[in-house]
């Protein structure tokens, strides 16, 4: 049994111990070996992810590099994993995404400076020590992992829940400079709306996983292992009843809908991204709530295929709600960092959509949206970042002819936003066709719909880039330095992957495809015939025939 998955998960969770026993950050040089230690920790963990990516065959068993230890023997609960196409691919954006952010937050933690003649504040010194916010850094990485490795339900549901600890300090406790003198108010506001909003969900999940284990046991499956439970459901060994298995649905994915979010329950993310550093705001969107979209296809769809086949209508009208809802409401933001987070909840509506289409094409364009969207909107948030801690201010109102000043900044930014919208031959607009054809072909209306999201997603992107970028440069703008080294390293790698996996994505595609027939095979779905099976014949008769 190898033991590679546990070394992956256990590397940022010792890095984050060791950072947070590192000693105060109250001088540059023990900042400087704080952040050496934190990204030396995230590389490591980065490699370890690639191998377990490399080391994945697609034609193999579905979970591979398995391993499993008993924890709670009486109730058949264990610390297993294993990993299948889609945990393989995004624990390694995870790992990719974390060490950027890091280099991108270089000195969010780093005491504000005083006023001249005055004396450093000791409380916020205190508040912002440097090993404190790489060290949840850390753990919010190695929770992650675990969430994307895990094969038993109970052991999910932890790691799923225990996550929101570190994102609770990080929002508020280290938030967006920019904020105004108003700021700690509203970022303490934030971090417990979102505390609130997900320990609901999983108050919620908890009950249907105490259902599930109750029903399962009756049944003669007294075990929270994910491949014993969903293969038994598949082959009708485990059989959950009609209104239970409803039931059991709505209590997973009202959690993960939560985290995900999806319209309605998406009001926690626009504060917490606005009031997060954009390094945190990154980790939110890019890296935490993946881990919803992520269990909708492995717990729901897994566990419950009868259920998810009787709520994916409603599902879908949520979806194409958001998708619409999310991109209106980005139009007619203020803020910028607001803007993206709107967006987000636009960009999760077509995520969800093509979860519960039930079609290869929309699972596997979900798939690589999530990975896809992480990358494109990692590199939107953190150029807007750099701009923000230029102006000390999110308003788009005070920005102007930033392209004349700072052109390589400009530039970034608006390769972001040409992502944002899915511009052909960058990344996400390979997984948003994926999608959009295939609920097209099960649901055209929804499909239909949902295009609205698309050029609601341009006129916001290029409004955004028209009012900060160009015309006359602004008072605030005028002196305003153009990208540092530092800030070239973080976002050419993301926007060098959005290129590649634009035009090449058959690396991702060749890794989530197996678990997405897995999946639906589980659920019991196939793709739709052609709409017109003998004009289709036909023309293979006329143009293939004679080679038969």
């Amino acid at each position: 049994m190898s033991a590679l998955l546990s070394v992956t998960c256990a590397v940022p969770a010792a890095g984050a111990v060791l950072t947070a026993a590192l000693p105060a950050g109250t001088t540059d040089a023990r900042r400087r070996t704080t952040k050496a230690v934190a990204i030396c920790v995230s590389a490591v963990t980065l490699a370890l992810a690639a191998v377990v990516a490399t080391r994945f065959e697609p034609e193999g068993p579905r979970y591979q590099l398995t391993e499993s230890y008993s924890w709670i023997r009486s109730f058949g609960i264990s610390f297993s994993l294993g990993v299948d196409g889609i945990g393989a691919v995004l624990a390694l954006l995870t790992a990719v995404l974390v060490p950027i952010v890091m280099l991108a937050s270089w000195h969010d933690a780093d005491p504000a400076p005083a006023a001249p003649g005055a004396a450093a504040d000791p409380t916020f010194e205190r508040r912002r020590r440097t090993q404190a916010f790489f060290a949840l850094i850390l753990a919010v990485e190695a929770m992650v992992i675990v969430s994307f490795y895990a094969t038993d339900v109970f052991l999910f549901y932890v790691f799923f829940e225990a996550m929101l600890i570190p994102m609770y300090f990080l929002i508020g406790g280290f938030g967006d400079r920019a904020g105004g003198p108003d700021s700690a108010r509203q970022r303490s506001y934030a971090a417990v709306k979102f505390l609130l909003y997900n320990l609901l969900g999983g108050l919620v999940m908890l009950a249907a996983v105490i259902g599930l284990y109750v029903i399962a046991q009756d049944q003669g499956f007294g075990t929270f292992d994910l491949p014993t439970l969903s293969s038994a459901v598949a082959d009708g060994r485990l059989v959950i009843g009609g209104t239970a298995e409803k039931a059991l649905f709505l209590g997973f994915f009202f959690a993960f809908a939560v985290k995900a979010p999806l319209w309605p329950l998406h009001t926690w993310l626009p504060n917490a991204m606005g009031e997060s550093t954009a390094g945190t705001a990154v980790l939110i969107t890019a890296v935490v709530d993946k881990v919803g979209t992520f269990a909708m296809l492995r717990f729901c769809l897994g566990l419950f295929p009868d259920a998810s086949k009787t709520f994916a209508p409603a599902i879908l009208v949520l979806s194409v709600i958001g998708i619409v809802y999310g991109a209106l409401l980005a139009v007619g933001q203020k803020d910028i960092k607001r803007l993206v987070a709107y967006a987000s909840i636009s960009h999760f509506g077509f995520i969800i959509m093509g979860i519960f289409a039930m079609t290869s094409q929309g699972q596997s364009g979900a798939t690589l949206y999530m990975v896809n969207h992480g990358i494109s909107t990692a590199a939107w948030m953190l150029v807007a970042g750099f701009l923000i801690s230029r102006r000390g201010s999110r308003l788009i109102a005070d920005y102007g002819g930033v392209q004349k000043v700072a052109p390589v900044l400009a530039g970034t930014f608006l390769v972001g936003g040409l992502a944002t919208l899915s511009l052909p031959g960058l990344a996400p607009f390979v997984s948003e066709f994926l999608v959009l054809v295939g609920t097209f072909t099960r649901y055209p209306a929804i499909g239909i719909v949902a295009t609205f999201g698309i050029v609601l997603a341009a006129l916001y992107a290029l409004v955004l880039y028209q009012r900060t970028m160009t015309g006359p440069v602004k008072e605030g703008v005028r002196g305003m330095h153009d990208l540092k080294v530092r800030e070239l390293v973080v976002v050419a790698p993301l926007l060098a992957l959005t290129v590649l996996l634009g035009v090449y994505p058959k690396p991702l595609t060749d890794l989530v495809n197996p678990s997405v027939d897995a999946t639906l095979s589980q659920v019991h779905q196939t793709d739709p015939a052609p709409a017109h099976p003998v004009a289709a014949d036909s023309a293979d008769a006329t143009s293939g025939g004679e080679h038969k």
